[in-house]
């Protein structure tokens, strides 16, 4: 089997590639070296938001690859601070501007918001569609998005979104969600992917990694995409960067993939925010 990463089709008629190399919470400091060598080992799609703080410097990691920028898929979202139809343009021709783009890839509405803004994250929604229609935006998508979040866009909007980002992993599958999406043709991205590192103990996940020869991380990463669900890990460490994108040249059985997703332990599972509750404006 060989290490490729597969290209997931989205509803548009882009496609996206299943691992990604994710940079919340990597400092901008450190940001350019790690995505450059992430870039190194092969991975091609980049997960960065404008509340990150590192847009700029993953655009000059881009830039000094050496890789056409049509080789690299590169995805953004918008600040909660910038919902209105106004704010959300501005902030997007921000963004691209500290990426030194001219389009992305994919944009996403960072979090639904329902209890800001008057509960309206649909003109948001249909703002994102003028950024794809003017080809500034080749998908966009949205995050952190509940059923009745995407009923409502569904019931008001005239795009589906191409992508649905959401807390996903092994103490957490948020099958409701997931369902949904795959009924409505909406690919699902996991974020905290591996629970914040709180699954590599996991005694199910440990016993399955010693089976297949394979570490923990790569165990559960490789649950993710058998699921048909795209991950994109972080780490600044380079030999964890290339651990993680070492996941498609084996996998897990039937068994194996039940054992893992035995492990959800449903609302109690969550390690971020309830996006249903989370209203979080950056001053």
């Amino acid at each position: 089997m060989a290490n490729t990463i597969p290209d997931i089709p989205l509803n548009d008629g882009n496609t996206i590639p299943q691992l990604g190399f994710g940079v919340f919470q990597i400092e901008p400091k450190d940001t350019v070296e790690a995505v450059g060598r992430a870039l190194e080992i092969g991975y091609r799609h980049i997960d960065t938001a404008e509340m990150y703080g590192n847009e700029a410097e993953v655009g000059e990691a881009v830039r000094i690859s050496g890789l056409d920028r049509g080789e690299v898929f590169v995805t953004s979202k918008l600040n909660n601070a910038f919902h209105r139809p106004d704010d959300a343009r501005r902030a997007f021709e921000s963004t691209l501007s500290a990426l030194k783009m001219d389009y992305i890839d994919l944009f996403l509405i960072h979090w639904p918001l329902p209890t800001r803004y008057d509960g309206d994250f649909v003109s948001t929604w249909k703002t994102l569609e003028e950024f794809q229609r003017d080809g500034r935006a080749k998908s966009i998508g949205v995050s952190n998005f509940q059923v009745p979040h995407l009923e409502r866009l569904a019931a008001e909007a005239d795009v589906v979104p191409a992508v649905n980002q959401i807390e996903v992993h092994p103490y957490f599958t948020n099958e409701e969600v997931r369902t949904y999406d795959r009924q409505h043709n909406i690919v699902t991205e996991a974020w905290s992917p591996i629970a914040q590192g709180k699954v590599l103990d996991d005694p199910t996940v440990v016993d399955i990694a010693q089976e297949v020869g394979r570490t923990p991380a790569q165990v559960v990463l490789r649950w993710h995409v058998q699921r048909g669900d795209i991950v994109f890990p972080k780490s600044t460490t380079p030999s964890r960067i290339a651990e993680n994108f070492q996941i498609f040249d084996f996998a897990l059985d039937d068994a194996a993939m039940e054992r893992i997703s035995g492990l959800d332990r449903g609302e109690a599972g969550r390690q971020g925010p309830n996006p249903d509750e989370f209203d979080y404006v950056p001053s």
